[in-house]
């Protein structure tokens, strides 16, 4: 099990990216997303980001994404970096 040790952020505010931030928490998930496709693909961009948490033996953080339309690849690419920075010692 990964284990998130500290505040991390990755990506940008621009447009076509997302801003992934991952803070350490000791009761599970919360996944909080802003997103301009809100509508379209929400469930989808959770999905994503489950699936990566997943993937990555997380299962206790807090996760904010703000995303400007960013490509899945994207999307995934900067949850696992943040994730990865989170764990930094």
């Amino acid at each position: 099990m990964a284990d998130i040790i500290k505040i991390a952020i990755a990506g940008t505010d621009e447009k076509s990216d997302v801003v992934v931030t991952v803070e350490p928490n000791e009761n599970g998930l919360q996944i909080q997303i802003k997103s301009v496709v809100m509508n379209q693909f929400g469930e989808a961009i959770e999905a994503s980001v489950r699936e990566v948490l997943a993937d990555m033996g997380v299962k206790n953080a807090v996760v904010t994404v703000a995303d400007r339309g960013a490509l899945d690849c994207v999307l995934r690419a900067r949850v696992e970096t943040a994730i990865l920075r989170g764990m930094e010692g």
